[in-house]
């Protein structure tokens, strides 16, 4: 029974196990206790989101430094057994191979980082984690109507993006053109309605057009673009039925949906107090005769 029991310990492949166990339960240990103790010192959340990133990431590095230094003796005659075997892994695991080389050129691309609004794969939402293997979205629209979060976590492969484009609402230029039509009976005042139309326009979303000039500035100095017109602008548009008066504007793409709600409710006292001087177009059918009786 004491042999037996001297052989199991004195096993090589039984040492290599318990250490190989023990080697993941430090490592495992002192990644929460960093990211514990560092998260209590820190009130930025994406500062803390950014650490406990970090450490988890210098966890792994050091788990295989560590197994590596356990089987340091058997690298050798296992070599050939790799060669062999990851050619095998790496058909069979080529999506997750392009899925991590994804998260890699995200590391370093800079297509988005956490916080920020983009579209990947048809799926519009905020970024609010990047893993080694998928980026996880907080969805915006969907069944619901405008910017707004439908409540659904969506989880998209790193690989993404190498197939197909990246959008991205709030990189360098965290501002959208926005446009409303408004259509307005033939007959109306027309440059009344013009005038009225960029007066609310500029009271709603003036105050902000010289922060818009600077970030474009920044814009044109990165990239080979042109200068663009940031001021709100109102342009006619005739019609079949009536005159279509487009209100178009730049906005933060945080505030899309209050903005315009603001913009319509402003244009309809606009149109209320106006009186028959600008009447709002509707739907309308002309009876050219009636048949005899």
């Amino acid at each position: 029974m004491k042999d037996t029991i001297d052989k199991w310990l004195f096993d090589p492949v039984i040492g290599k196990a318990v250490a190989t166990i023990l080697t993941v339960v430090i490592v495992i240990v002192l990644v929460r206790f960093a990211q514990s103790v560092l998260g209590r010192y820190i009130e930025s959340s994406e500062r803390r989101y950014r650490i406990r990133k970090l450490i988890t990431f210098s966890g792994y590095i050091l788990g295989i430094f560590l197994l590596s230094i356990v089987f340091s003796d058997k690298l050798s005659g296992l070599t050939v057994f790799f060669g062999v075997a990851g050619a095998g892994i790496a058909f069979a695991l080529q999506e997750v191979i392009v899925s991590v080389a994804g998260w890699v050129a995200l590391s370093f691309g800079r297509l988005y980082n956490v916080g920020e609004r983009v579209q990947l794969g048809g799926i519009v939402g905020d970024v609010i984690d990047i893993g080694i293997l998928r980026t996880t979205l907080m969805e915006c629209g969907g069944w619901i109507n405008g910017d707004l979060y439908n409540g659904r976590v969506v989880r998209v492969a790193n690989s993404f993006i190498f197939k197909d484009p990246v959008f991205n609402y709030s990189s360098d230029f965290p501002f959208l053109w926005d446009e409303i039509i408004v259509p307005i009976r033939y007959g109306s005042n027309y440059e009344l309605a013009r005038n009225e139309f960029q007066k609310v326009l500029d009271d709603v979303t003036g105050d902000h057009v010289q922060h818009l000039k600077s970030e474009w500035r920044k814009m044109t100095d990165q990239y080979m673009l042109e200068n663009a017109r940031l001021e709100p602008m109102v342009t006619i548009n005739m019609s079949g039925d009536w005159v279509d008066y487009s209100l178009r504007y730049v906005v933060d793409y945080k505030q899309r949906r209050t903005i315009k709600d603001n913009i319509c409710v402003r244009i309809l006292q606009v149109i209320e107090s106006a009186e028959s001087e600008i009447s709002l177009g509707s739907s309308s059918f002309e009876v050219s005769s009636v048949p005899p009786r």
